[in-house]
């Protein structure tokens, strides 16, 4: 990456070498009450949205399962209650990671699940190492998307599937005034009040709509190498699920 390179931090650009640390700076900001700030976001509904992508998923027991931008554990510690085999939790940020550790403990669900904290550009594991890699909700805030999708798809075995779970266009253009209001108004309103930290839900928000739309997604995966690409919405688009196989 050359000193000139530019990546996305919401609405503005900056240097790519500095996104890493300032997405950092926002998790680190939004930990404390990181989940209690998902529900109030999404009216509770981001969880339906995580069991459908588990289930989509569809780890068996003798699968590995490798969940990037873990955060605190929603989608991996689901995977493994629902019987996935090795459960490998992963994220850059170590203090949201530290919660999906406690709430792994406070859950019973030590046995078959470890933590590594790691980018996503650069994964600390061998080629070939898993059956189904998965990422909800990071790969917005990551800066070379495309070498993520490289990464995921070199450390899936052959027959393995990659799926990513992340807010996306929204298509039921009559609402779309609402949606933009809850977004720009609500959203770092709730922040201020509830995280003490109406900045960084800005930033989020900002994230989402330039974040590439379903079909650029499908697009960039291909160019990855995967096969079998596809898409799935969610609440009219507002989120998707793209998968792809490395065939």
């Amino acid at each position: 990456m050359t000193d000139e390179a530019t990546a996305d931090f919401g609405f503005r650009t900056v240097p790519a070498a500095e996104k890493a640390g300032l997405v950092r700076r926002v998790f680190d900001s939004v930990a404390p009450r990181y989940d209690v700030m998902n529900d109030l976001m999404s009216l509770g509904i981001h969880r339906i949205w995580k069991r459908i992508f588990v289930r989509a998923i569809g780890a068996g027991p003798r699968q590995a399962l490798l969940d990037l931008a873990a955060g605190t554990g929603d989608v991996g510690l689901l995977a493994r209650e629902w019987g996935a085999g090795a459960v490998v939790l992963s994220d850059i940020n170590a203090a949201m990671l530290s919660r999906g550790r406690d709430r792994a403990l406070e859950r019973g669900l030590v046995e078959g699940v470890s933590f590594v904290v790691a980018d996503a550009e650069r994964l600390p594991f061998p080629d070939r190492a898993f059956d189904r890699v998965s990422m909800a909700f990071g790969l917005r805030n990551c800066t070379d998307k495309d070498a993520v999708l490289r990464e995921m798809r070199r450390v899936l075995k052959p027959g393995g599937r990659a799926l990513v779970l992340e807010f996306s266009a929204f298509r039921i253009a009559a609402l779309a005034p609402l949606y933009d209001a809850w977004s720009f108004r609500v959203l770092p309103a709730l922040g201020e009040r509830v995280a003490k930290d109406g900045e960084s839900y800005r930033y989020l928000a900002e994230s989402i709509r330039t974040f590439p739309d379903q079909q650029r997604l499908e697009e960039m995966f291909r160019s990855a190498g995967f096969s079998r690409v596809s898409h799935r919405n969610l609440s009219g688009g507002i989120v998707a699920i793209h998968s792809g196989w490395r065939i």
